[in-house]
């Protein structure tokens, strides 16, 4: 049986032809049981090249036209599989090779942290890419001609009837047995759809000059509306109220104060609503002669100290408190936490080196809470002692 393109040169050779090349022949049915038992009978004839057309989903027409297996599900496992290894990829280079970080004493290759972003980017690719494929590959954007567009049949099937179409290129196609088949199986209104010399050029046109310069002015178009809207448009009247607001942000100079600064120091005294300020700042050896742990060493409070310890503190001080940093040189290896000086120390002095900091090590007091300093050294305690057990610890 002749294909559409052989169909455009028999057309071609002979334009004045009077009778066009038939595309289909199709036929209305008028309830969704009638047009299921009409796609069983088109199959158990042995066509293949025909279509259903409804109004609605029918339950059963996939089973009725013997429809294999779509082959989209091929396209979605491949692009979601390119986009998870893309997506791993480019998270595993960055953190290895273009711009590695320890991360509250996480390796640099952690993955957890890739899971939601891998996750997101699979279902995005396969969704997204999935529809992309249909529409170009199956429908064969950006072509929209079709010869069944603008018939009575498909105006009929898209409101209230039910309709077959079996296409003239199908091999079993022969017109006279066609239409009393559909006859056979309570087809009205059995009529010829035509193609015209549009809908014989509905090949695929994804690289026409036509298109392809639609494509470009539409590119352009967009490109200058966006940089217009957000680098021009955006800062003129009214548009740029929300920005320019009569407030001081920080790091900005200010005309108002003498010293030109923008940003001012808290008032003596002022205290955060829900906040005691710390007692001893500035006074180490009154914190050491003070504090006391308010923590028993229970399993629960150790568990709490180990936790935050190796989150804060093991980058630098090592996961058993031996100095021997992670950073790679990055940073200067702090002294380890089994000399005799620090093991000699009383809760309160390890309690102020925390909160305050000392020498290059800054202040953890906005990071840890009070109640989690006091229970990394409950841990510390734990460490020291067992990296320097006595013989009565063995017994």
């Amino acid at each position: 049986m002749s294909t559409a393109q052989d169909r455009l040169s028999t057309y071609s050779q002979n334009p004045r032809m009077d009778k066009k090349p038939l595309y289909s022949l199709t036929a209305l049915f008028d309830s969704a049981d009638a047009i299921v038992h009409a796609a069983e009978e088109t199959s158990k004839a042995g066509y293949t090249r025909y279509d259903v057309n409804t109004p609605y989903p029918v339950h059963g027409m996939d089973r009725a036209m013997k429809l294999k297996t779509s082959k989209l599900g091929f396209f979605a496992l491949a692009l979601g599989l390119a986009g998870v290894i893309s997506a791993v990829g480019l998270m595993t280079w960055i953190t290895l090779v273009d711009y590695p970080l320890i991360i509250g004493g996480k390796p640099f290759w952690s993955w957890p942290a890739f899971v939601p972003i891998a996750f997101e980017v699979t279902v995005l690719s396969a969704s997204v890419l999935t529809v992309v494929s249909m529409i170009v590959i199956y429908f064969k954007f950006p072509n929209y001609s079709h010869p069944l567009h603008d018939t009575p049949y498909l105006k009929r099937v898209s409101s209230d009837s039910f309709g077959i179409s079996i296409q003239a290129d199908d091999p079993r196609f022969d017109e006279r047995a066609v239409r009393e088949l559909l006859q056979k199986a309570g087809g009205k209104e059995i009529t010829p759809v035509y193609f015209d010399m549009e809908e014989l050029r509905h090949g695929q046109q994804l690289f026409d000059r036509r298109f392809l310069a639609v494509l470009l002015v539409t590119a352009v178009l967009v490109s200058g509306a966006t940089y217009a809207a957000f680098n021009k448009i955006a800062f003129m009247e009214p548009f740029n109220w929300m920005m320019a607001q009569n407030k001081l942000k920080a790091q900005q100079p200010s005309d108002l104060f003498k010293d030109g600064i923008g940003m001012r120091p808290p008032v003596e005294g002022t205290v955060a609503r829900g906040f005691l300020p710390y007692a001893f700042k500035g006074r180490p050896d009154d914190a050491g002669k003070t504090l006391v742990n308010p923590l028993l060493p229970t399993q629960e409070v150790i568990e709490k100290g180990r936790t935050a310890y190796m989150t804060f503190c093991s980058p630098c001080h090592g996961n058993f408190g031996r100095g021997d940093s992670r950073l790679r040189g990055q940073f200067p290896n702090p002294p380890t936490l089994h000399s005799e000086k620090v093991r000699n120390w009383p809760d309160g002095s390890i309690f102020h080196v925390i909160t305050e900091g000392q020498n290059v090590m800054p202040s953890y007091a906005t990071q840890v809470p009070r109640e989690n300093r006091w229970a990394i050294i409950q841990y510390i305690r734990v460490l020291q002692r067992a990296q320097n057990a006595k013989e009565s610890d063995l017994k």
